[in-house]
């Protein structure tokens, strides 16, 4: 962002990047600079064990020299969308209102792209504050097909990441947690409208989602804790270079060390066969992005 730039206003960078102007604007409030750090502590600590409920989190924390009790740490986790992996009792609750739908993908073979799409929020620490990083991605191939930031957990950001991934393609079953995002009717009316099966994770089940959380696990490790983000706009930026990374250049072991970008367009029965042509349709698709922001 170039606050001071003549040509072009604060607004039209924002849309230039995909970012709400809110969020260039965003001035953290209401948590302290000791709640901040202890956001960032957890964030790391759930990352490695994100089978540790505020209990377990308020001990580990205390072994480090916070002196801090559970409700506290109840709190952060709260505002910061974590949650313990195994199911519990009385944990927080999708909107009353709000539709449920069941889990339709056990058994069921993953075999091609477009089959299964999966969404998720997770929280992006910052040198002075968070935002939340919402993302749509193609099972199959790990793919990731859209994203979006916001500093708040309304819906808006997860329904704009999912009219974007919308644009081109649309699968046969859309996976997702419980989250009142996700259950809204702004949400999952889109899905109804194009006749997409609506999937939802049981309560609590971190492995209804895996392909999402290890994603996130990654983009943390490789991207977000290398790195201290002293403004939305870093942040953005700094995970735009890390995902165009992560769908076209980084290898996964299981897509047989092929790209994400490689086995969402070609499968992963046969390689392309020619890389110079990949490398020119992948620079159309940024080209055509870059249009539609503009």
């Amino acid at each position: 962002m170039e606050p001071s730039n003549p040509d072009i206003s604060i607004l039209r960078q924002c849309r230039l990047l995909g970012l709400p102007r809110s969020s260039y604007y965003y001035q953290p409030k209401g948590e302290s600079r000791l709640n901040l750090t202890l956001m960032r502590l957890l964030d790391e600590q759930y990352t490695r064990t994100p089978f540790y409920g505020s209990p377990k989190m308020t001990l580990w924390l205390k072994t480090r020299g916070y002196a801090v009790n559970h409700k506290r740490v109840e709190r952060l986790m709260r505002v910061m969308g974590l949650q313990a992996i195994y199911p519990k009792p009385d944990t927080s609750r999708p909107h009353a209102e709000h539709k449920i739908y069941p889990y339709l993908l056990r058994g069921v073979e993953i075999d091609h792209a477009d089959q299964v799409w999966s969404a998720d929020i997770t929280y992006i620490r910052m040198s002075r504050g968070f935002l939340y990083l919402a993302a749509v991605m193609d099972w199959f191939s790990r793919y990731v097909l859209s994203w979006r930031l916001s500093n708040t957990l309304e819906s808006s950001f997860c329904v704009e990441a999912l009219e974007m991934a919308l644009e081109a393609k649309q699968p046969k079953i859309f996976n997702t947690d419980q989250g009142t995002q996700f259950t809204s009717e702004d949400f999952t009316g889109i899905l109804k409208d194009r006749e997409i099966a609506i999937s939802m994770d049981g309560r609590g089940r971190y492995l209804d989602n895996i392909f999402v959380e290890r994603l996130w696990r990654t983009v943390k490790y490789e991207e977000v804790y290398l790195h201290d983000y002293q403004t939305s706009g870093e942040a953005y930026l700094g995970l735009k270079k890390y995902f165009d990374f992560y769908n076209t250049e980084r290898f996964h072991q299981s897509l047989d060390y092929r790209t994400p970008y490689e086995v969402y367009n070609f499968g992963l029965k046969k390689k392309p066969e020619q890389t110079e042509n990949n490398g020119s349709n992948l620079e159309k698709d940024h080209l055509i992005l870059a249009q539609k922001l503009s």
